[in-house]
């Protein structure tokens, strides 16, 4: 066992976790001042769901080995619990459960991310309902497509999930996701969009009604979001080598150029360039570099987060052209952001893009897997969503929604006044 590997998998592991109170306060301070304890739980309440189940079954679905590599439900029993991960295999660079604590944090943060498009009137319990059965259809099935893979005895490629592996055996390459572009941003957007339409608009939705509470909390929010995810993309490589170093470098330079373009087009578009702008544009642009950090030089990285920045500035305004209410622009930045990053790498992946010497075929692979993501995503969202709507109810009483429903739903108040509590 490499001891070294083993230390940057781990802190890696504690760097993605990270990621998920930081997405609490980046969507905290986007949302009313009573709301921001619900806003806030729901992804602490990921936190805790999505934690034990993985350990339960979520790793058994998510890695079943060669088994299941589209529909991943022949898994090895042995692997529920863990209770076979504990020894550690002659020569592993790592141990199993060091990968198996890298890999539940994204799992966390995925979940979390799709809160966001239900902000300021969904149910706490009906949240968790949501979380537990989409998470075991939808994420970690999904993470075995793009995740899962194998090595043979020699240390070669022996096999992983089909939108990885299994394109590679049909079109002579597969398509690239190093850290997540398909499995958790078009995953979480998808859903998002399909939650976003459930439960339908906030009381009094229109552009300007609402505005963040707490741009402090979003600038922290996102510097946290940003500090993590270098343990989200360097550490995908899961060995502290030259890949992760790429992978690093790419996390600065594309979401630094994403934050500038949404400044920029902020500037032209409203005529001022905002903190909330800043913040978002850095998260548009870490979600771009998601599944291209390994396979770009930092100079096609920084154009990816240019084009990441201004597409998404534009993309958040669908919602009210189109008349879908994603409170935190989830499917603008996310959705968006994945499907960019995802695609951008058919035209300027290291060796096999269209535009770097390679063809058209690094390009429809890319698409094959975003969309299919997409569309799995979206369909079994809105039906999980929808049934829960129509059994116990997702969204809050109007009355509610409008008082705030910190009070309602978790019997608090995120600001409390000394001399009111006297």
């Amino acid at each position: 066992m490499e001891q070294g590997n083993t230390a940057f998998l781990l802190i890696c592991a504690a760097l993605v976790l990270l990621m998920t109170p930081g997405l609490a306060f980046f969507y905290g301070g986007l949302v009313k001042a009573k709301s921001v304890i619900s806003m806030m739980m729901l992804s602490f309440g990921a936190m805790g769901l999505i934690g034990v189940l993985w350990v339960l079954y979520g790793y058994a679905i998510a890695f079943p080995g060669s088994e299941g590599l589209i529909f991943p439900w022949s898994i090895d029993s042995s692997a529920l619990g863990l209770s076979s991960l504990v020894e550690v295999p002659e020569g592993a660079a790592y141990p199993p459960l060091a990968f198996v604590a890298f890999q539940a944090t994204f799992a966390i943060i995925t979940v979390a991310l799709v809160s966001g498009a239900i902000a300021d009137r969904a149910k706490f319990g009906s949240w968790m309902i949501f979380a537990t059965i989409w998470a075991t259809v939808v994420y970690f099935p999904v993470a075995s497509w793009v995740f899962n893979f194998g090595l043979a005895d020699d240390g070669s490629f022996a096999y992983g999930g089909w939108i990885t592996y299994g394109m590679q055996e049909w079109f002579g390459v597969g398509a690239i996701d190093f850290a997540g572009g398909t499995a958790v941003h078009i995953n979480a957007g998808a859903a998002a969009l399909a939650l976003a339409l459930v439960l339908g608009k906030r009381v009094g939705f229109q552009k300007g009604v609402s505005v963040p509470h707490n741009p402090p909390f979003v600038l922290l929010g996102a510097g946290l979001l940003w500090f993590g995810w270098f343990g989200f993309n360097a550490g995908s490589e899961l060995a502290a080598d030259g890949t992760a170093a790429l992978a690093f470098v790419n996390t600065i330079a594309a979401p630094a150029a994403a934050l500038l373009a949404w400044l920029v087009v902020e500037k032209i578009k409203d005529g001022k360039p905002t903190s909330v702008g800043a913040a978002s544009g850095a998260v548009a642009g870490l979600v771009a570099i998601t599944p291209a950090c390994a396979s770009l030089q930092p100079i096609w990285a920084i154009l990816l987060g240019l084009l990441a920045g201004a597409v998404c500035a534009l993309a958040i305004e669908l919602k009210f052209k189109l008349g879908f209410d994603d409170s935190l622009d989830v499917v603008g930045i996310h959705l968006v952001g994945g499907l960019l990053g995802t695609l951008y790498l058919g035209f300027f992946a290291n060796g096999t893009g269209l535009f770097v010497g390679g063809d058209a075929t690094q390009l429809l692979v890319q698409a094959i897997a975003a969309f299919s993501v997409l569309i799995y995503s979206f369909v079994l969202a809105y039906v999980i969503g929808f049934a829960i709507e129509k059994t116990v109810g997702f969204r809050v009483k109007n009355e509610d929604e409008i008082a705030g429903i910190d009070t309602v739903v978790h019997g608090e108040e995120g600001y409390v006044l000394a001399d009111r509590q006297a």
